[in-house]
C-alpha cells in the first residue's frame, strides 16, 4: 500500500540516519525524527503522537536504533493502545540491536531486538520482507559498511575503513540545529550520506570520500554563488529563520524579537538576520544551558533587555546573560514557553526601556 504513512524516529549517529536512508527508498509518506537517549526520546515520541492525532490517516510508528526502557515502552504501548481504541489505526514497530532493551523486547511483540546486526541491517532486512523497498544497486554494500563500523568489525577492513569516514561525516555535520531545523537537518545528513555512497566502489574509497567532505557540504548549502562554507551555511540558516518567523517571533514591551534555540554564532547569524529582516528589533538565541545571546541593530538597547530578563548586560547592540533554573529542552515550543513566561513576568513590572527607536 503506497499510501502508508510512517513516522520514523531514529538515533542521531551513522547507524540511526542510515536506517532512514534505507526507508527513503520505500514509496510511503515519511516523517523523520531523530533523538539521542534520555529525555529527548520521550519528548520526541510525544511530538510524534501529537502529529498523528492531528491527522485522520492511519499511521505506523517506526523506531530504529533506539532502545526503550521498561517505563518508556509501557508508556508508548499504552498511548498507541488508546489511539487505536479511538479508532486512529496506529501500528508500532521498533527495530533495534542494543541488548539493554531486552526486558522491553521480551514483553512486547512490536519490539524486535537482534544484537547480531546493526540497526541499519535490521531495517534493511525487515524492509525487504515487510515493506516495498525499491533497492538501489549500492544499498546492500552500504548497509554492510555501516554494520562493519557500528559493530566494530575491524577484520572487514574495506568496509570498516569506509564506515569510519562515514561515521565522522555524520558526527561533524554541525552546521544545522536539529531542534530548530529538524527537517532541514535530517535532509542535510541524509543528502550527504547519499552522496557518500557514490564513492564506495572507488579505489582508495575512504581517502576519496575524506577529501570530498568539504565540497559535499558546500554543495548542499550552495545556491547561485560560491563562498566559504561558513558564509554559505549562514545564508542558508538566515533563510530558514526567515521562513519560521510566524512561529518564532516574540514581543517585549512593544519591541519585536526573534527567538532561536541552540543556533549559536549569534554575532554573524544574528546580524545577518537583522539586516535581512529589518522589521525586527532584536534576536535572542538561547543555548542548551540557558545562556542568552542577544543582538540588535540600533533598534533597542539589548543590554537593558538582558538586565531585565536575567540580570545580565553588555552593549546596546550585543548583550548576554543566563536564565536561572532553565530546563534543557529538545522541542522548540517548550523553550519558547519558558521565555514567554519570563517576558510575561517582566512586563508586569513597571519600567520602560531607555533606548527608543528613532522615529
Amino acid at each position: 500500500m503506497n499510501n502508508k504513512t510512517l513516522h520514523h524516529l531514529s538515533h542521531t549517529d551513522l547507524d540511526g540516519y542510515s536506517c532512514q536512508l534505507v526507508m527513503k527508498y520505500t514509496p510511503y509518506t515519511l516523517f523523520n525524527y531523530n533523538a539521542n537517549y534520555g529525555a529527548e526520546v520521550k519528548q520526541t515520541l510525544e511530538l510524534v503522537l501529537q502529529n498523528i492525532k492531528k491527522d485522520d490517516k492511519s499511521a505506523t510508528i517506526l523506531i530504529t536504533d533506539l532502545n526503550l526502557n521498561a517505563d518508556e515502552a509501557k508508556w508508548l504501548h499504552n498511548e498507541v493502545t488508546k489511539l487505536n481504541e479511538n479508532k486512529k489505526d496506529v501500528t508500532l514497530t521498533l527495530l533495534d540491536h542494543h541488548g539493554s532493551g531486552e526486558e522491553s523486547a521480551n514483553k512486547y511483540e512490536w519490539y524486535f531486538l537482534d544484537t547480531s546486526r546493526c540497526a541499519t541491517k535490521i531495517t534493511y532486512d525487515y524492509a525487504k520482507e515487510n515493506f516495498e523497498l525499491n533497492e538501489p544497486a549500492w544499498m546492500k554494500k552500504f548497509v554492510n559498511i555501516v554494520n562493519a563500523v557500528d559493530l566494530w568489525k575491524m577484520e572487514e577492513k574495506e568496509n570498516f575503513e569506509y564506515g569510519k569516514v562515514c561515521m565522522r561525516l555524520v558526527s561533524e555535520m554541525r552546521e544545522l540545529n536539529k531542534v530548530m531545523f529538524a527537517d532541514a537537518d535530517n535532509s542535510y545528513k541524509l543528502s550527504l550520506l547519499h552522496e557518500a555512497v557514490k564513492y564506495i566502489n572507488e579505489e582508495n574509497a575512504p581517502i576519496i570520500l575524506d577529501e570530498n567532505i568539504h565540497k559535499m557540504k558546500k554543495n548542499f548549502f550552495k545556491k547561485d554563488h560560491d563562498n566559504t562554507l561558513d558564509n554559505l551555511a549562514t545564508e542558508y540558516i538566515v533563510e530558514l529563520l526567515g521562513k519560521a518567523r510566524d512561529e518564532k517571533t516574540i514581543y517585549y514591551k512593544g519591541y519585536r524579537g526573534y527567538l532561536s534555540y541552540g543556533v549559536g554564532n549569534t554575532s554573524i547569524i544574528g546580524n545577518g538576520f537583522l539586516l535581512t529582516y529589518p522589521e525586527y528589533d532584536f534576536i535572542v538565541d538561547v543555548s542548551y544551558r540557558g545562556t542568552l545571546s542577544i543582538r540588535a541593530n540600533n533598534g533597542v538597547n539589548v543590554a537593558l533587555i538582558s538586565k531585565e530578563w536575567t540580570g545580565g548586560g553588555g552593549h546596546p547592540n550585543a548583550a548576554g546573560g543566563r536564565i536561572l533554573g532553565f530546563k534543557e529542552q529538545y522541542r522548540y515550543d517548550k523553550v519558547k514557553a519558558q521565555i514567554e513566561k519570563i517576558i510575561n513576568e517582566k512586563e508586569s513590572v513597571a519600567g520602560e526601556l531607555e533606548y527608543k527607536k528613532e522615529s
